[in-house]
């Protein structure tokens, strides 16, 4: 990492509520066919959504650009608790899961090759409060418009709960 970066930087954390019960709002992360709904940027559709979601297990989802190019994220889930925590590794990757580095896709000598994904959800009076947190430097991913990126995504993540 860069000086003007530390460990002890805080990561990426965004805390949004959802007006759906946890399971469902859990079934978002867990279901590729909710997946392709709302993963993504508002101007990304996300066709490819590859889940084994059990500790171990793996998964690919895959962005796609309004011009036909793919954006790939690919993992491993590590933390499974139905329906309160998620945790997986995160990486960019093609569609066939090799890896691609950060760097390949414009981003700093300093962002991570590999990164951790923690989807925390409480449920309060029939509402979710959901928390993710990404061990990428809080202020690297304002830099690199990850945390407009997410927020993008959980936008159509709560119009798409709308509809169920």
């Amino acid at each position: 990492m860069s000086a003007s970066r530390t460990q002890s930087e805080p990561v990426l954390s965004i805390t949004r509520t959802f007006d759906a019960p946890r399971a469902l709002v859990f079934e978002m992360w867990t279901n590729p066919e909710h997946l392709k709904h709302w993963w993504g940027p508002k101007i990304f559709t996300a066709p490819i959504a590859e889940l084994d979601v059990r500790p171990g297990g793996e998964y690919l989802l895959c962005m796609q650009w309004p011009d036909g190019r793919y954006a790939c994220n690919c993992g491993e889930f590590k933390e499974i608790v139905p329906p309160e925590r998620l945790v997986m590794t995160q990486r960019f990757c093609d569609e066939q899961r090799n890896p691609i580095s950060p760097q390949d896709h414009g981003l700093p000598n300093d962002f991570p090759n590999e990164m951790m994904l923690t989807v925390t959800l409480a449920e309060h009076d029939g509402k979710t409060t959901m928390t993710i947190v990404q061990t990428i430097p809080a202020g690297l991913a304002a830099e690199m418009g990850a945390l407009e990126g997410w927020n993008q995504s959980f936008d159509k993540m709560a119009a798409y709960l709308g509809t169920r």
